[in-house]
């Protein structure tokens, strides 16, 4: 069945390069893995080069292991609607193609229902309106090796991450500083 341990959720989400994502959600507390990989697209086993064409119709997206006693699921979508720009359709900055759109893709109907209710959350408190979509089910694929904790590895080396990365995480630990990992 799953590799997720007893008492874990898991949640996926795509808000652009998943490298950055996935920096900002291994900062968060409650979350013991994040996995990057892709979603919501028409090829089976999709590459990272494949990705990157923009026509397999795959994000890039993180899925996310997480403690709900610690951190609930709405949460934790509050931090990802908070440390993206949910307005931007189909890119993230310099990022621009399908594979970077804002997406939530519930596991099930409850998830579903708490990523209606944070786009609404964020459209209320927010000037613009969301584009983030709610889509799947959809079938899930790791990404490769290199791209695992990208950020703690080659990306502090990255020019593109370097520009990118910190003004998300300070982001995270000015708007959600109680959310946020003692050691982060």
């Amino acid at each position: 069945m799953s590799d997720q341990a007893i008492g874990t959720q898991q949640a996926i989400i795509a808000g652009g390069c998943f490298w950055c994502t996935e920096a900002v959600m291994n900062d968060v507390i409650g979350v013991s893995a994040v996995e990057s990989g892709y979603i919501g697209g028409n090829t089976a086993d999709p590459t990272y080069k494949e990705i990157c064409t923009g026509t397999t119709g795959h994000a890039e997206a993180v899925k996310v292991t997480f403690d709900p006693a610690v951190i609930s699921y709405a949460e934790l979508l509050n931090v990802f609607m908070g440390t993206h720009d949910p307005t931007q359709l189909n890119r993230q900055g310099n990022d621009v193609g399908t594979q970077y759109r804002s997406a939530i893709f519930p596991l099930d109907d409850a998830q579903r229902g708490e990523a209606e209710a944070a786009i609404a959350r964020w459209n209320a408190d927010n000037s613009g309106e969301a584009v983030t979509t709610i889509e799947g089910p959809a079938t899930w694929y790791s990404a490769e090796g290199y791209h695992q904790e990208y950020w703690e590895g080659d990306g502090q080396r990255n020019p593109y991450c370097l520009a990118t990365i910190p003004p998300k995480l300070m982001k995270l630990r000015k708007s959600f500083q109680s959310k946020v990992k003692a050691d982060a």
